[in-house]
């Protein structure tokens, strides 16, 4: 089953939870569905719970402000849709532009997703040196698209969450 979305005290959002999580959110008294499956009902011992699609905190999390996206292997993968930047197979693995063994960084713009052959092909060189072209530059999302990458959504399927998300509007 898809995990369900929460919302800070102020409805913005923050990341998502299982479904079990969301369920002992709102149990506890830590959160309330904000939004529910239409049909589907979760049934215990004397409660009667209905399948929460997008839970909210009754308590503010405070949360850091970022003024840029943090950048993970998992993420680059997203932005780059697990496509690999040299042939456009599937891509399992993240390649650095510059090497890191070159002094090459662990950043947005210096790093692709690449399928295993190709990242083993390319080496320890630049793709210049390795004859190999990179059919989509690498470009560094802003903290609100890396919140959709983190949620594991594009701007066309938020689908279920659609108002709830930044970028779906």
């Amino acid at each position: 089953m898809r995990n369900t979305l929460v919302l800070n005290a102020g409805y913005e959002p923050l990341s998502t939870v299982s479904l079990q999580r969301a369920v002992v959110l709102v149990l506890q008294d830590k959160a309330v569905v904000e939004q529910a499956h239409p049909v589907r009902v979760m049934r215990g011992t004397g409660v009667e719970l209905p399948v929460p699609r997008v839970i909210r905190l009754r308590r503010y999390v405070r949360v850091p402000f970022r003024q840029r996206a943090a950048w993970s292997r998992r993420g680059v993968l997203a932005r780059d849709q697990h496509r690999c930047a040299y042939c456009g197979r599937r891509a399992t693995t993240v390649d650095h532009l510059v090497p890191r063994s070159r002094g090459g960084a662990d950043s947005w713009l210096n790093t692709v997703a690449a399928c295993a052959e190709d990242n083993q092909r390319k080496a320890d060189r630049t793709p210049e040196q390795a004859g190999m072209a990179v059919l989509r530059q690498p470009f560094e999302p802003t903290p609100e698209a890396s919140l959709m990458l983190a949620l594991g959504l594009r701007r066309t399927d938020a689908g279920e969450w659609a108002g709830w998300l930044p970028l779906s509007a």
